[in-house]
This record gives C-alpha cells, sequence and structure tokens, in this order.
C-alpha cells in the first residue's frame, strides 16, 4: 500500500533521471513498457528486480550484487535503492550491503493478518448470510475508507459494491461500526467534508459524532438507504477493548431487512468471529 510519501519518494526518482537540460528521463532509469531487458524495463519493473535480488535467501546483498542480479546498470541500481531506503522498504547493513527493510516487514505482516482474518471468519460469513437471506460484507478500515475483504453475495440482487473496493466510511454501516471505536480516524473523517451521496447520508460532522455515539453505546451501526438509496444495512464490530480490527454486516434491499433481529445476529457473529481468530470473549456485549 503506497503512501503519500511513497509516492513523491518515487516521483523524485523520476525527477532525478531527467537530464538538465530538456528535462528528458534517463534511459538508464526509465525504458518501455512491456520490454523486460535491463535496459528497457519500466522503473516498477526495476524496482521488481531489485526486490526479487533477496529470493536468492542472502539476507544482505552488496551493489554489486544487486546489479548482477537485477541486470540494471549499478548508477541505476543505487539511485533506486537509494530511494527505496528513504522508504524503508530497504536499510543499509553494517557492512554497506542492503537488506530488506522493516516496512516491508510491517506491510507483509498486515497482510498475513488480513488473509487470516478472512480464512477465519468465512464460514461463520457464509452461516449469517443463510440465517438471514442477506448479503454478508467483511471490511477493514484504512484512511477513512472500508476495504471489502470478503463478500457473500445471495438473495438475487446485486450488490454495487466488490471484493476489493472501497466506499466512504461515513455513510456505510462496516464504516460507522469501525470509526465508532477509532477517535482518531473519526475525526480525521469529519475534519473533511462528508459528500451527500443520498438525501439520507449523513453530512453534518455533529450528527456523525452523535451517531457514532449510539454505535459504541450499541454495538451495531446501521445504514439507513445512506450510500444507496434502495439499500440498508447493519454492522457489528470485531473488536475486544480497543479498536475494531474490521466489522461485518448484513446488506440487502431495505425492505427485507429486519433491523432488530439482524442486528443480534451480526453481532453474535462478530463475536463468534473473534472468538475463533483469538479465543477470547470480545467486549461487546450480545443478547
Amino acid at each position: 500500500m503506497a503512501t503519500n510519501g511513497s509516492v513523491a519518494t518515487l516521483a523524485s526518482a523520476r525527477d532525478a533521471g531527467a537530464d538538465d537540460a530538456g528535462g528528458h528521463p534517463d534511459p538508464d532509469l526509465f525504458g518501455q513498457a512491456g520490454d523486460e531487458s535491463g535496459e528497457h524495463r519500466t522503473v516498477l519493473g526495476r524496482i521488481a528486480a531489485i526486490m526479487d535480488a533477496f529470493d536468492c535467501g542472502e539476507q544482505v546483498l552488496s551493489l554489486n550484487e544487486l546489479s548482477h542480479s537485477a541486470k540494471l546498470p549499478k548508477s541505476t541500481v543505487h539511485r533506486l535503492v537509494e530511494q527505496l531506503r528513504a522508504l524503508g522498504w530497504l536499510e543499509r547493513d553494517h557492512s554497506n550491503g542492503y537488506r530488506v527493510g522493516m516496512r516491508l516487514f510491517e506491510l507483509g505482516g498486515l497482510a498475513l493478518q488480513r488473509n487470516q482474518l478472512r480464512d477465519t471468519a468465512m464460514p461463520h460469513l457464509y452461516a449469517l448470510a443463510a440465517k438471514t437471506g442477506l448479503a454478508v460484507q467483511l471490511g477493514v478500515l484504512d484512511r477513512g475508507e472500508v476495504v471489502y475483504l470478503e463478500r457473500v453475495v445471495v438473495g438475487g440482487y446485486r450488490l454495487p459494491t466488490r471484493l476489493g473496493g472501497r466506499m466512504p466510511a461515513y455513510c456505510t454501516g462496516l464504516g460507522k461500526a469501525m470509526l465508532a471505536f477509532d477517535d482518531a480516524a473519526a475525526e480525521a473523517v469529519m475534519a473533511v467534508d462528508l459528500p451527500r451521496r443520498t438525501e439520507h447520508t449523513i453530512t453534518e460532522p455533529e450528527t456523525l459524532r452523535a451517531n457514532l455515539d449510539q454505535v459504541r453505546a450499541s454495538g451495531v451501526a446501521f445504514d439507513l438507504k445512506e450510500s444507496y438509496d434502495t439499500l440498508g444495512c447493519v454492522a457489528a464490530p470485531i473488536r475486544n477493548s480497543g479498536r475494531a480490527i474490521a466489522a461485518v454486516s448484513v446488506t440487502g434491499p431495505v425492505k427485507w431487512v429486519e433491523w432488530e433481529a439482524h442486528a443480534q445476529a451480526v453481532k453474535r457473529t462478530a463475536v463468534e468471529i473473534w472468538n475463533a481468530r483469538f479465543g477470547t470473549k470480545p467486549a461487546a456485549r450480545v443478547s
């Protein structure tokens, strides 16, 4: 997941590769897309070739070794590895070689955790879908948006969301279920405009703050046609005593949603997913 700093740093690599006279890209750094030879590989292809060099089993590689493995000029490798080092993707060793940086370990651990969460949740998602007859979704919070990790679609209707897609957190049940237990994320969301998606969308920060207070008290969030005119959603956070690691929801045409019964079913499923993943009971109350 690239941050703004990542984008800026990679952009500076292009700037660094421009000649002084006309600002044209350095042919040693940027080649034609689709040609995988060392001299004509895209910048991302070259970065991938450098990172792939660490697959050989060696934890620390010198600049010469990286150049040889990636089949790239040493000057090009030096520019790119220094950019990667600035991002934390590579680190300098005491021997002046390079090794994989902590940032990649962090990102890899995050991906592993989310895959484990998805795998753990799947049987519970299917059971919830069978019980309610509604679509079931699993999502995580990322920079004020919901990212959909998994969906189980039933009931003969189409959902406008997609696996791996994103939606604003402030107008979705999943998003509000997680924002209610993440003060920093909630404040960041309320510090900017809340665009209206339907006539029911909450667009005032104070109204959203009051809504999140209700979610915190009840342990369940509702989307009453706030993101799409015809759909309703009931969601519950998957959490213990701190922030939610994810949320689970049922979604369907508003006339199909049994708000109280489905709220209890969703909350129970959130408990079951937490227990299956961590073996301890979350703080949320389920009646």
